[in-house]
């Protein structure tokens, strides 16, 4: 059983920059696939970004592409999502997932087998 861990989130303002944390309980290149998805209310899941650790391939979804980054830092079993110019439309609940498959380019439309509890993000002047 994978557990995850999310830490990070947190209020700011339109603009600003917040990283997001997710620690992995096992050794995460036995993942091909770590995500961070969001959920606003009222509003279906979205697949934000995702990473395949053991090479560091990324993929994002084009309404983050050119300000968050995903990376991993495989001897802490971390992902992190560096979210900068952070605007209303990205408040919302993150959370953390993990598979032992790598889906490719259609990643955001899969059931990842592994969830974290989620951690809030909340952009407002």
């Amino acid at each position: 059983q994978v557990q995850l861990v999310e830490s990070g989130g947190g209020s700011v303002q339109p603009g600003g920059s917040l990283r997001l944390s997710c620690e992995a309980s096992v050794d995460m290149n036995n993942l091909s696939s770590m995500a961070w998805f969001r959920q606003a209310p009222g509003r279906e899941r979205e697949g934000v970004a995702v990473i395949y650790p053991p090479h560091a391939v990324r993929l994002y979804a084009a309404s983050v592409e050119g300000r968050f980054t995903i990376s991993r830092d495989s001897t802490k079993n971390i992902v992190y999502l560096q979210m900068n110019s952070l605007n209303s439309e990205d408040t919302a609940m993150y959370y953390c997932a993990a598979d032992p498959k790598w889906y490719g380019a259609t990643w955001a439309r899969y059931e990842f087998q592994y969830w974290g509890q989620g951690t809030q993000v909340t952009v407002s002047s």
